[in-house]
């Protein structure tokens, strides 16, 4: 018959002294106390693996930080997990461990993984800003914090001052990244909830401002002054007429490459790379458009870009080229931007009664129907071809001045 138990006191815990030998003293239920050799004590608890069936052991804490009637606590609390079928030792080291995980999920670690994935969706360029301005205004004073401890009170302590500085578009673009991060690590079952869903609400917006333009009966006017001009180098009148009819943007007509343009089947592809969707795009050429580029021929037809850039011809021309020369050379300051380009385009083709899911198409726009753009697979480039033809004619009969190559 085993020999009943003694449970301890704190005055016999204090009076034990060390005998230079390992010693383990039972207070029943499993809970032990162990005293070294040099005589420090601790808390352990004895028990049975609910699986292998062997005893094992699991330390709780020295003694006197963890007090006889809180290791007690903690033994019951062991007991209760044994009669579910847990093995308390094993459940703790997970729990430490997760804990670790979590202390080690800091903002700049979670965002570097979250990067990772980001920059494939969007251009370099973009990517590049986004990642400068969590450098510049969150990194510093949020990087090293674990995501559990970053909540909106003081991520919104961080971007108010941002926000009375005027600077909206930064703090838009830190809302933004700061929730995809989160999002992120709750899709991979790291965080529970996102603590900022929806944190850019919580500051002001930006107005916003449409891109100057005009409208497509001004074009003629515009056409003129372009024509006309005498400071603005043949090249780049060149770029603003292959920008305008073939209704690109800015930074893909700049960094047009005669690789990517297929004479035999009229058709310049544009890398996925160089879009603003990630999407590559095929834009139909005209008559007009295969014009401008034989012209072109003769001056860049030995490089890489079909404009290239004046200081450097193994580079592409600077994307602000056109908006620079529509400002300030032509005089349309506050009037027309590059961009505003696309929306006159955009204007006549409507007016004249196309389809607008092919204009958003020759527009290079996303398809807003999310259900219609996952089925939809067509780039409607055989569609588009008559109303780029259409609006290339648009073009040339909007010129009063006879057509002529420019030299």
């Amino acid at each position: 018959m085993a020999r009943p138990v003694v449970r301890l006191t704190d005055k016999k815990i204090k009076s034990i002294t060390s005998t230079g030998k390992e010693q383990t003293l039972s207070d029943g239920g499993g809970l032990q106390l162990r005293v070294l050799p040099s005589g420090t004590k601790s808390w352990q608890f004895k028990f049975k693996n609910p699986v292998s069936g062997k005893f094992n052991r699991m330390p709780l804490g020295l003694y006197p930080a963890l007090s006889l009637a809180n290791a007690r606590i903690r033994a019951l609390e062991c007991q209760e997990q044994l009669v579910q079928g847990i093995n308390p030792k094993a459940q703790e080291q997970d729990k430490k461990q997760a804990e670790k995980q979590k202390a080690e999920n800091t903002l700049i670690v979670a965002a570097q993984h979250w990067f990772e994935i980001k920059k494939t969706k969007v251009t370099s360029a973009h990517a590049q800003r986004v990642w400068r301005t969590l450098e510049i205004y969150i990194f510093p004073k949020m990087g090293d914090l674990p995501l559990e401890a970053i909540n909106r009170r003081n991520t919104y302590d961080l971007i108010r001052p941002i926000e009375i500085d005027g600077k909206l578009s930064t703090v838009k673009r830190i809302c933004e990244s700061l929730g995809q991060i989160m999002d992120h690590y709750v899709n991979i079952d790291v965080l529970d909830v996102n603590r900022l869903a929806k944190i850019g609400n919580m500051f002001a917006k930006k107005k916003e401002q449409h891109m100057a333009t005009i409208k497509p009966e001004e074009l003629p006017d515009f056409l003129i002054a372009l024509n006309s001009s005498k400071t603005i180098q043949n090249q780049t009148k060149l770029l603003i007429l292959w920008q305008l009819h073939t209704i690109a943007r800015s930074k893909e007509a700049a960094r047009t490459r005669w690789a990517d343009i297929n004479i035999e089947e009229a058709v310049w592809v544009i890398p996925a790379k160089e879009m603003k969707r990630r999407t590559t795009h095929r834009v139909p050429l005209t008559p007009t458009t295969l014009a401008i580029l034989e012209q072109m021929k003769p001056l860049s037809g030995g490089y890489k870009y079909v404009f290239p850039n004046k200081r450097n011809i193994q580079s592409h021309a600077n994307p602000q080229t056109v908006n620079n020369a529509i400002k300030k050379s032509l005089g349309y300051k506050d009037k027309l931007m590059a961009h505003g380009m696309r929306s006159i385009a955009s204007t006549a083709l409507h007016e004249h009664g196309y389809d607008s899911l092919v204009i958003e198409a020759c527009l290079a726009h996303n398809d807003e129907n999310k259900t219609r753009a996952a089925y939809m697979r067509s780039d409607f480039l055989e569609q588009r071809r008559p109303i780029m033809n259409w609006w290339s004619e648009f073009i040339e009969n909007s010129s009063p001045i006879e057509k002529q190559e420019l030299t």
